[in-house]
């Protein structure tokens, strides 16, 4: 990264520990148009890259930026080399530049109905971003520094960015097309997501008799102590509620693959039936509702199976906890359950086993006299 973010910078890391030692050398050419690339090497991308430079007073600024069909946007900030990962006055600069920019030349080109005007979520659908700028004076907000104040920065990177950005869409309609037609069909997709947020919204889980059936609730009201755990599948439901406490244990079975949020725009999102039973069950509303605070369990585990299918389930889940209910993640909400691979009886003592070893390790420490079942889950 640090390459990437200094180009024609060689950076040599010599590791002593090793015999013989261990050379390692960074270099970029391109800098961050090459980051650019690097981040962008497995998604299909809409247009060619934009690149620009700019100083004023001792201030220098580079942008790089590149549509995928995706729609996520991920923006990478920097400040003097150090990340700002939750952005500051630079990013609010650039994402004013892009949404002003892009909504005027929209309208100037008669692309943009009148009934429809682009948001910030509408342009950003889709970027990948780098945003690097050196500054003699940062100043940094947050308790880990993370985030840039300097005021005056939101200006001076909407400006400089908004000219080069202008530029960039007169000398390359074609580009510009392709970003306005992004642009159009998240504007389009934003209005139909917020129509079916209402499905989601101003209803306890309780409410929805379909969401009732499914959900094995726990007695307790005390969210610290209540757990939810996500299973596969009724059959594995079933299962899970004859073996949970119900007294602080809820289970939620899924049918099926949950849809793939980081390949669905919002509103395909939000009509996905498993999709809308996950966010009842949690209680702490979704997108703009959401408050952590409502959450009706502090510990969501998702249990699946230890199988091909169980681990795609699994990740499918984590992606979208990951970008639709990111708090839960950071305060340790989030649980994997980690499913045995063997079931050993015996007489009467049943013990599981997580791996090959640890059953080698038992076995051997019994005599052939003795009557031992072993059971191998599928994993």
């Amino acid at each position: 990264q640090l390459a990437f973010l200094n180009k024609n910078v060689k950076l040599i890391i010599e590791d002593l520990r090793l015999e013989p030692p261990q050379i390692i050398n960074f270099y970029s050419k391109g800098g961050i148009q090459e980051y650019l690339q690097y981040l962008n090497e497995n998604k299909k991308v809409l247009n060619q890259p934009f690149y620009q430079e700019s100083s004023e007073n001792n201030i220098f600024l580079e942008i790089a930026f590149q549509y995928n069909e995706n729609y996520i946007s991920n923006i990478y900030s920097f400040v003097n080399n150090i990340p700002t990962h939750e952005g500051g006055t630079h990013e609010e600069g650039f994402k004013m530049a892009l949404n002003r920019i892009l909504s005027k030349y929209a309208k100037d080109k008669n692309l943009l109905k009148k009934d429809l005007s682009f948001i910030g979520e509408d342009t950003l659908e889709g970027i990948t971003a780098i945003i690097a700028l050196k500054h003699y004076d940062p100043l940094f907000e947050g308790q880990t520094k993370a985030r840039l104040g300097n005021y005056d920065m939101r200006q001076f990177v909407s400006k400089h960015f908004g000219i080069a950005l202008e530029s960039y869409l007169l000398e390359n309609p074609q580009e510009a097309k392709k970003i306005i037609d992004k642009c159009l069909l998240a504007a389009k997709a934003r209005v139909a997501a917020k129509k079916a947020r209402e499905i989601t919204r101003k209803k306890s889980p309780l409410d929805t008799l379909s969401f009732a059936s499914k959900l094995a609730d726990c007695r307790t009201k005390d969210p610290s102590l209540a757990e939810l755990y996500i299973v596969e599948g009724d059959s594995a439901g079933g299962s899970a509620k004859q073996g949970r406490d119900s007294s602080f244990q809820a289970i939620l079975p899924l049918r099926g693959k949950i849809i793939n949020v980081e390949k669905a725009r919002l509103n395909k999102i939000l009509v996905n039936n498993e999709i809308i039973s996950l966010i009842q069950s949690f209680g702490t509303g979704f997108d703009k509702e959401f408050n952590i605070s409502k959450a009706r369990y502090h510990k969501i585990i998702i249990m699946t199976d230890a199988d091909v299918d169980g681990a795609h389930i699994r990740t499918l889940l984590l992606t979208f906890f990951f970008r639709q209910f990111r708090p839960l993640i950071e305060n340790n909400y989030i649980y994997f359950a980690q499913p045995p691979l063997y079931k050993v009886q015996n007489n009467k003592k049943i013990s599981y086993f997580y791996t090959e070893q640890d059953l080698k390790n038992f076995m051997s420490r019994k005599n052939n006299s003795q009557k031992i079942v072993v059971q191998r889950y599928k994993g």
